[in-house]
């Protein structure tokens, strides 16, 4: 047990070594990831001017939305990987995950220490770009700091943003043991990611407008809770029942494509041919 611990120790502090060579990147990429917001901010201005509302769907107002669109960015940096699933088919598809089945290493822990530590280097990078963007944004936040209770569960969902995340877009990247590509499927799913997570506008916006059978469908979709969930947890948008029911949800997802990221691994493997690399 020591030794297993001391080599998964290993790998992450070799990770983190890694990606500390790119910090100027993370940085400088982070601050200017922020810069599209001043469109928003433009965007929404005109659209509520347009609307001649304080308020759309969901109690948003303004502020509201504009301060939302600065907290997907922070679920979106914890559950967005980057390269992850298209990085596991081009390993199956070149013969480099041979190694996995010949070293005492398992792959899917070592990618998700990987992930660990890239994440670690990133946010103690960019912290100082994000702490000054919500400086200069933080009129926009009318409601002030939330109650502690509801930033531990802002907390616990970003945390389970990332496992989702993770999980989700390995398990598309063990389809390339049974495809030779898989990037028209990764399109499709950046695709519906972008929408159904909430990053291109709060889904109150969408729902509102669903037929009544598609609602159950929009309430529990996965991709919701990649972006959508932790903002507008923060807000205090989704509370009381409402915040312990998505959060029971967000977790059963994480178990879910936990399941089938590791079924689809291990059926991989059998069929695995050990060709190239």
């Amino acid at each position: 047990m020591y030794s297993r611990v001391q080599t998964w120790w290993t790998i992450l502090r070799i990770c983190i070594e890694e990606r500390l060579v790119y910090r100027g990147d993370f940085a400088l990429g982070t601050l200017m990831r922020f810069l599209p917001i001043i469109t928003q901010i433009f965007l929404w201005t005109a659209v509520y001017a347009a609307a001649s509302r304080e308020t759309l769907p969901g109690g948003f107002t303004k502020d509201d939305v504009i301060a939302y669109y600065l907290l997907t960015m922070v679920g979106r940096a914890f559950s967005s990987m980057p390269g992850l699933a298209s990085g596991i088919a081009r390993q199956i598809r070149e013969g480099e995950i041979k190694k996995f089945l010949i070293q005492p290493i398992d792959l899917i822990g070592f990618l998700l220490l990987a992930r660990i530590a890239h994440k670690l280097v990133y946010y103690a990078v960019a912290i100082g770009p994000f702490a000054l963007v919500f400086f200069l944004c933080r009129d926009f936040f009318t409601d002030g700091w939330p109650e502690p209770e509801v930033f531990a569960a802002f907390v616990a969902s970003l945390l389970m943003a990332f496992l989702l995340g993770f999980f989700l877009e390995a398990a598309i990247g063990m389809i390339g043991f049974w495809f030779l590509e898989v990037s028209s499927l990764l399109f499709v799913y950046m695709l519906f990611n972008f929408f159904f997570s909430g990053h291109m506008f709060p889904l109150n916006f969408l729902n509102a407008y669903l037929p009544d059978w598609a609602q159950p469908i929009a309430q529990f979709q996965p991709l919701q809770y990649l972006a959508y969930f932790p903002a507008a947890v923060f807000l205090g948008k989704i509370s009381g029942p409402d915040l312990t029911l998505g959060l029971i949800a967000q977790a059963a997802w994480v178990v879910f494509f936990m399941i089938v990221c590791r079924v689809a691994m291990h059926r991989g493997f059998k069929r695995y041919s050990g060709y190239g690399g």
